[in-house]
């Protein structure tokens, strides 16, 4: 098996499923509760919550444990939204957002907030002129990703964040960085963003569990109410394990996050290779390396519909993701191809592959010599319709 589809998940380290596995058998008090084992859950939170702090080079207390990236959005947009709307009614984000904040924003627009989409350009970047001229004095929150999710495009948040201050303006600035923490270099301590997400199960941590970055003293509307944990913005009860085993990923990944980056580039530039050898085939925001991650690609088959290739490949135990989203069985073009000016037949045939620092050239070289005899066999099979079609 040849697992390529890491954007989506991960498998968890061994060592966060025997850390976890050991919590829950002898640390399953509630952090709420003040008996001896409550207190022992309640230091285990606190102390998880110091090592992601850590990671990210902020405040313990800055950090809101939630269920995972979708919450942590769905927190930081309409949790801005409602503490702040006495403000305005403007929010800015991106045509290519996913789809927890995209969709978010959309359901706000039907509540009578005034949201303004930014286009992108071919490489599915947002454009810094495109914003300055989107804001106003109405507006209350910016949310632009780090890292795409279906093309692994940066976005420029750095320029993004100066362009706000240099500015001065009042707009809270969100980051969905769940492809991208523990991945790039972050520095929450000096760069002006106000809310990042995260979600623990993309960088081999455990599934539904995740934190919102939320700057000292930035308040912000709960979604839950109940026993007030999380200093009262994400009320329910705590769920150790697994914020121990997000804490035991971060810090692993952390300690080896150089040299992923760096594995996974040598990967990216075979993959690269591999592709285009294969004339039927083209890569998607295909640029500059340093304006994409290394660890995510993606490329289409034009005229082949995305999930008859993906099919084709876990025939051979190849594991990857398509491009576009399903929907009442009819396969939709990517929303995000599409903003990056790209034609149906292209955007309905995206394949995304991601990788690891657990992948070797050997699987590079396996994934495109069985990808050149799947295209092929896809592609005679195809003439053959074709031709019995005319017939």
């Amino acid at each position: 098996m040849l697992y390529l589809d890491y954007a989506a998940t991960t498998p968890p380290y061994d060592e966060v499923v025997d850390t976890m596995s050991e919590v829950m058998k002898k640390h399953y008090g509630n952090p709420s509760s003040l008996h001896k084992l409550g207190v022992e859950a309640e230091q285990l939170v606190s102390q998880a919550r110091a090592v992601i702090a850590k990671s990210m080079r902020c405040r313990p207390e800055e950090i809101i444990i939630t269920s995972g990236g979708t919450e942590s959005n769905n927190l930081a947009i309409q949790g801005a939204v409602r503490r702040f709307r006495h403000r305005g009614n403007h929010i800015i984000t991106s045509v290519v957002e996913h789809a927890s904040v995209y969709d978010t924003c959309r359901a706000l627009e039907r509540q009578g907030c005034r949201v303004t989409y930014l286009p992108v350009d071919a490489t599915g970047a947002v454009k810094l002129e495109d914003l300055e001229l989107a804001l106003t004095e109405d507006t209350i929150l910016v949310s632009v990703m780090a890292v795409n999710n279906e093309t692994g495009r940066i976005q420029p948040i750095e320029q993004i964040a100066d362009l706000l201050k240099r500015l001065q303006s009042k707009a809270l600035f969100h980051v969905d960085a769940v492809q991208a923490v523990c991945k790039l270099p972050m520095n929450l301590a000096i760069q002006r963003i106000d809310l990042l997400s995260c979600s623990a199960h993309k960088m081999r941590g455990p599934k539904g569990i995740g934190f919102l970055y939320c700057r000292q003293n930035l308040e912000l509307e709960p979604l839950l109410w109940g026993g007030g944990q999380e200093s009262g913005i994400r009320s329910g009860t705590q769920n150790v394990p697994a914020i121990v085993g997000m804490a035991k990923a971060m810090r692993i990944a952390t300690d080896h996050q150089e040299q992923f980056y760096e594995h996974t580039a040598h990967l990216r530039q075979r993959f690269i290779e591999g592709i285009n050898d294969i004339p039927e085939l083209v890569l998607n925001a295909s640029v500059h390396p340093m304006d994409m991650v290394p660890y995510i690609l993606h490329f289409s088959f034009p005229g082949m519909r995305s999930e008859v290739l993906l099919h084709a490949l876990e025939q051979h135990g190849i594991y990857v993701s398509t491009g576009s989203a399903c929907s009442s069985g009819a396969i939709q073009p990517s929303r995000v191809l599409k903003a990056m000016g790209y034609e149906d037949n292209r955007a309905t045939s995206g394949i995304r592959i991601s990788y690891s620092l657990d992948h070797t050239r050997e699987d590079a070289d396996y994934f495109c010599r069985i990808l050149k005899q799947v295209v092929d066999q896809l592609k005679q099979t195809s003439t053959l319709t074709s031709q019995r079609r005319r017939r």
